[in-house]
């Protein structure tokens, strides 16, 4: 009788092979969390974590575009001879703002509109001297006697045409969650920066409603942000029992901080000298509003808003002392932006493991 031959199947042991998937997947997590790491690293050090490297140079020095050496600060006699205006692109209550040329440059030449205002003029200029940093405007140059300040020039303009700048098609590989979290990641960085300054604590006043604080700041053309107007910066001294006042009129509106409302009710008569005075903590109750309008409404935009809930809400704490500080809700923003990268990544990652 004829055999048949016999077919033998071999078997891996099933547990085997799941080692040796596992050994992979671990691996490749491994490797993609090196990569996130040295990508993240660079971008917190682009972000800004060296506060006051504007271009290394020194102070009282400026480098601007592609050339190598610093320059001083311009002078009057420089400004007066180097620097022509092109037009006006603005104006307010403080100064008059011209698009103007140095040495080929464009910059911004700044001037004093209103003589009476010339303390809050001095002050701007004094906070821009002092906190020359990776968060704040460059300052080229300035004027005392003239009113004039000569500082670098962006041409997307303050934060306000941020949608807008979005919807243009050299810009729209930008409208992402990622990137529009990274400005929000920016934003909390200077304020920040703001309330531990090498001056002390500082509160950004210019801030009494959502329009009136984007227009405080700049959109850069490699899409970071930074602070342009710092007319209105008062000092926090707790050490000496120094609060603040934004200001000498009465605040009103869900945009401002509880305790920057008038306390006594509409019978009695608003007095700059009853209002009691506050802390840096209003900067934290509107943190959420303008990362909020900074998010945007795209695609994961959602999902960023629900990681943030219990940071937002708690910067909406009725009492001050009960908000978290500017350094809490900036490490809150960075772990939710390294956990969001990590699950674009390796989706199902979690799953499989």
């Amino acid at each position: 009788m004829e055999k048949k031959p016999h077919f033998l199947r071999r078997e891996f042991p099933p547990r085997e092979v799941s080692s040796v998937s596992l050994a992979l997947l671990l691996a490749a997590v491994l490797l993609l969390n090196a990569l996130l790491y040295l990508y993240l690293n660079k971008f917190y050090t682009a972000s800004g974590l060296a506060e006051t490297d504007p271009g290394l140079c020194p102070f009282g020095y400026f480098r601007l575009g592609a050339v190598k050496n610093c320059s001083p600060w311009l002078s009057c006699e420089a400004i007066n001879r180097e620097v022509r205006k092109l037009k006006r692109v603005g104006e307010g209550a403080v100064k008059k703002v011209f698009l103007s040329e140095w040495k080929e440059n464009k910059v911004v030449l700044s001037q004093l509109t209103n003589s009476e205002l010339k303390e809050d003029f001095l002050h701007g200029l004094k906070m821009l001297k002092a906190l020359q940093s990776k968060h704040v405007v460059r300052l080229l140059g300035y004027c005392e006697q003239q009113f004039t300040i000569l500082t670098e020039y962006h041409p997307l303009g303050s934060l306000r045409g941020l949608n807008e700048t979005l919807h243009i098609p050299k810009y729209k590989g930008m409208n992402t969650w990622h990137r529009r979290l990274m400005l929000a990641i920016d934003y909390v960085s200077i304020i920040r920066y703001l309330h531990s300054s090498p001056l002390g604590t500082l509160v950004m006043c210019d801030s009494n409603d959502l329009d009136k604080v984007l227009s405080q700041y700049l959109l850069t053309s490699d899409f970071h942000i930074l602070v342009n107007d710092l007319d209105a910066l008062p000092l926090v001294n707790r050490s000496a029992g120094r609060l603040v006042k934004c200001g000498h009129r009465e605040l009103r509106g869900e945009f401002v901080a509880p305790e920057q409302h008038w306390p006594y009710g509409e019978e009695v008569p608003f007095e700059d000298d009853l209002m009691p005075p506050y802390d840096e903590k209003t900067d934290i109750w509107k943190i959420p509003d303008v990362s909020n309008f900074l998010l945007g409404h795209v695609e994961g935009s959602d999902i960023v808003r629900l990681h943030l809930f219990d940071i937002h809400a708690a910067c909406k704490k009725k009492d001050p002392a009960e908000r978290p500080s500017a350094q809490e809700v900036l490490d809150t923003y960075r772990k939710v932006l390294t956990l969001l990268i990590r699950e674009a990544a390796m989706p199902g990652t979690r799953e499989m493991l």
